[in-house]
């Protein structure tokens, strides 16, 4: 799928620009101010504000344990994320990598080079042939949950009609083929009668563009899920752009995710927004940092698992970035 440039990723494009500055290039030459090498964090494409934050969080902590952080923007493609890998490996410097792949499966020949010049690899969200260990997120199950309580929403609101459903799925990473799958399969569990408008969408962006389309197709659609925030986000500027009330009872939407923006409308008690579920950027970015320097330092144990929390218009505050305290 072909990302497109808006307001918001351009604004999430900044950040990493400024993260990554403070993190050296993919092919830069390490500190030389007694640091202890380097270790690098690959995320697919940083036009995904939670993996900005992330890096943002991760840096000094990286940093106070004497390395230097990489970080790299493939934008979504696996030749540039490749490269990026090379560089770090032939720099002589990097003593851990770690990635969440835009193709998995594509990364076995370079996680193989880095093995065989004695840097271990650590994947983010997902596994892979080769690394030593991951950090885990049941991303089938944080859809089931989802999809679950979403059903047993729409059963209580409107009974055994058949209810559009609006569904921002990305079937392109294992991440959101398993988010997808999970949240259809809670619809199901819950016993809710739908038609879904199954809709790849990753960005800001494709959540409006989606959201547009759908209402043109369906203008009785009123419940919208989705597998993050951010194309959720786009389809509550949409709806309200349509002329939907932010507080009207009709309405469900919920994601799996959530940053700053989509906090302050889960945060409304009578807000439309009414499903959230988070693995807090802070806490994803310490299990990086112990993961990447476990890795580093040789005393790596294995995996550690991370499951997402339901928000709440009660709990929301607590997920805020500190920069938005």
């Amino acid at each position: 799928m072909k990302l497109r440039a808006i307001p918001f990723v351009a604004a999430a494009g900044l950040a990493a620009s400024l993260v990554l500055s403070g993190c050296g290039s993919a092919g830069a030459e390490g500190a030389d101010s007694g640091s202890k090498g380097a270790v690098a964090m690959s995320f697919a494409g940083l036009d995904i504000q939670i993996w900005v934050d992330e890096l943002a969080y991760m840096k000094p902590a990286i940093e106070k344990a004497g390395y230097e952080l990489l970080s790299d923007d493939p934008q979504w493609n696996i030749q540039n994320q490749v490269s990026s890998w090379e560089s770090w490996i032939q720099r002589g410097d990097v003593k851990a990598i770690m990635g969440y792949p835009v193709q998995s499966d594509s990364m076995a020949a370079v996680t193989e080079q880095a093995n065989a010049a004695g840097i271990p690899v650590v994947g983010y969200a997902t596994e892979w042939d080769g690394i030593t260990g991951a950090l885990v997120i049941d991303n089938f199950q944080d859809g089931v949950a989802l999809g679950e309580e979403a059903g047993k929403w729409i059963v209580d609101k409107y009974g055994s009609a058949e209810v559009p459903v609006g569904l921002f799925s990305y079937y392109e990473t294992d991440l959101g083929r398993d988010r997808t799958e999970g949240i259809k399969k809670g619809l199901q569990n819950a016993g809710a009668h739908v038609k879904i408008a199954d809709m790849p969408a990753l960005t800001v962006e494709d959540g409006m563009e989606n959201t547009r389309s759908q209402l043109s197709a369906n203008p009785d659609t009123k419940v919208w899920l989705s597998t993050g925030d951010g194309q959720m986000i786009g389809a509550y500027r949409a709806l309200m752009e349509h002329g939907v009330d932010a507080h009207d009872p009709d309405y469900l939407l919920g994601a799996l995710d959530a940053t700053d923006e989509s906090l302050d409308l889960i945060k409304d008690p009578e807000g439309i927004w009414r499903l959230g579920y988070i693995l807090p950027a802070k806490e994803l970015a310490e299990k990086n940092v112990e993961l990447l320097l476990g890795a580093a330092e040789g005393t790596l144990k294995g995996n550690i698992n991370i499951a997402s929390t339901r928000v709440t218009p009660e709990n929301a505050d607590q997920f805020y970035t500190e920069s938005a305290k």
